[in-house]
Formats: C-alpha cells, structure tokens, sequence
C-alpha cells in the first residue's frame, strides 16, 4: 500500500454537516477498497484563486490516506460522480 493525500474542493453553497457527508462517502469509497484512511483535517471555506464554477471561495478538506495504486482510480471515478465536489487532487505523499 502507498500512502496519498487528497484534498477536495466542496462548493460553498453546502453547509457543515453536508461537507462531513460528503466526506463520509469518499472515505467509505476508500475503506472499500481496503484502504486505510490516516487522517482529515477540515480547512474550512477558503478564497479561490480563481472562479470555478462561478464561485469565489469554497471548502477545503484534506484526506490522508493508504491504498493499492491500481485503486485510485476507482477512488477518483466515484469522488467526480459527488456533483457538489468543484474539484480534487491525489498526490503520493513523501511521508
């Protein structure tokens, strides 16, 4: 297993408790797979650099987690099909 860090960029117009149900789903996605979720650390609405989806600012999560690398794309499959994530990015980790 590898370790990767994903950080998902969830529209502003979803409220906090919807942002920990949307989070729910990506790391179900993950435990699926037999992956191991580290850590999720909530970074809470933050300016864009640029507009995406006509929005100005939206919430950042980052996930810290472990799983077999023929997996994430299964893993990102399923996080494009939640139509309230603007975007996400999945990075090996160095750690």
């Amino acid at each position: 297993m590898r370790e990767y860090e994903l950080v998902t960029i969830i529209s502003p117009e979803v409220d906090e408790e919807e942002v920990s149900g949307i989070m729910d789903k990506v790391v179900q996605s993950i435990s699926s797979r037999g992956g191991i979720v580290d850590e999720t650390n909530k970074w809470g609405k933050r300016k864009l650099a640029y507009p995406i989806r006509k929005f100005m600012e939206a919430n950042y999560v980052l996930t810290c987690f472990k799983l077999e690398p023929e997996l994430i794309k299964e893993v990102e499959a399923e996080i494009r099909a939640l139509g309230d994530i603007l975007r996400h990015l999945v990075v090996l980790s160095k750690g």
